[in-house]
């Protein structure tokens, strides 16, 4: 039976992500560095677990690991030299982030691990895997597909990691796929987008779809949006927010998502994905992509949840749903 490593498995997703792969029957060893917490998770689970940072030491501490799914934000921080220990280990790395600059460095660490037999899948949470799918989805609806517009909503309490992480999305500017190629677009225009009940404005933000899903679709021109409603973006000293929000304010906002893609000769296809929580459905899809590499759906270098798992990845999990408008 091939091994599962959860990185991060102490923090408020990765906990959620370890129970549920303990509850479907996975051979689970759980890491992080605070060897208190880990100790007193791996009790609780009965596995085993082992403490170790994500720095060059790394991969001495992956033997055995058929695959590890980072949840150790943010991602900046631990992606680089968990990828790089699991190229030398022969691990397959998953993570759960939206960070662009994550998504940029498995491109260019793909080659080195192409070489060594290593899949880089980062991505397998939400909002990725709900929009990587929906990008194929609507791709499909129009001849010639030449430009396409996602949009997040973004409804509810948001998460001490999560808002940590998104300072890193802020931080890594503007940008847009212009002809196949990432261009920053400082100047970038709020624009109003549909997510079924009439249009409502969005920002600009660069997320990891302007990676994945130049590389799911082949779409040349992608921009990336968010409709921000009550205080999914905090403010303030991001060390003081809660873990996240609680099982009731979760249930109490569904999460959607939008891509409209127009084909060459002008016509519009859009639609919308929409799923459970973004905070419920994570750990659930992660879980789930960990579940199906480890069982050999694989491919060595970069990859993306949609060109791996297929277009209907994301309505595995329960509560999900495509709308064409």
């Amino acid at each position: 039976m091939k091994t599962l490593m959860i990185y991060g498995a102490t923090g408020y997703t990765g906990r959620m992500a370890a129970e549920h792969a303990k509850a479907l029957g996975l051979d689970l060893v759980i890491a992080g560095r605070n060897a208190t917490a880990m100790a007193a998770l791996a009790a609780q689970l009965d596995v085993t677990y082992r403490v170790f940072s994500a720095d060059e030491h790394a991969a001495a501490s992956l033997t055995g690991i058929d695959v590890l799914l980072n949840f150790a934000g943010p991602f900046v921080h631990t992606a680089q030299p968990l990828m790089r220990a699991c190229i030398a280990s022969g691990t397959d790395y998953l993570d759960i982030t939206a960070e662009i600059n994550v998504y940029r460095l498995a491109e260019q660490l793909g080659v080195d691990a192409r070489e060594a037999g290593v899949m880089l899948l980062p991505g397998v949470g939400w909002d990725v895997v709900p929009t990587d799918s929906l990008a194929m989805h609507v791709a499909r609806r129009v001849q010639q597909p030449h430009a396409l517009r996602i949009a997040l909503q973004v409804p509810g309490a948001m998460s001490r990691g999560s808002a940590m992480s998104v300072g890193e999305i802020i931080g890594a500017g503007v940008l847009a796929r212009i002809d196949g190629h990432l261009v920053a677009t400082p100047d970038a225009p709020p624009q109003h987008l549909d997510f079924g009940a009439g249009p409502v404005l969005c920002a600009p933000l660069s997320f990891g779809d302007l990676v994945t899903a130049w590389h799911s679709t082949g779409i040349p021109n992608i921009a990336m949006f968010v409709h921000i409603t009550g205080e999914a973006f905090p403010d303030g000293d991001l060390s003081q927010l809660p873990d996240g929000p609680n099982q009731a304010q979760r249930d109490a906002h569904r999460a959607r998502a939008v891509a409209e893609v127009t084909a060459a000769d002008g016509s519009v296809a859009r639609s919308v994905i929409e799923t459970v929580n973004g905070y419920s459905y994570t750990p659930l899809a992660a879980v789930e992509a960990a579940r199906r590499v480890l069982g050999g759906e694989r491919r060595v270098g970069f990859a993306t949840p949609a060109g791996l798992f297929g277009v209907g990845f994301a309505q595995t999990i329960a509560g999900t749903r495509i709308i064409d408008l």
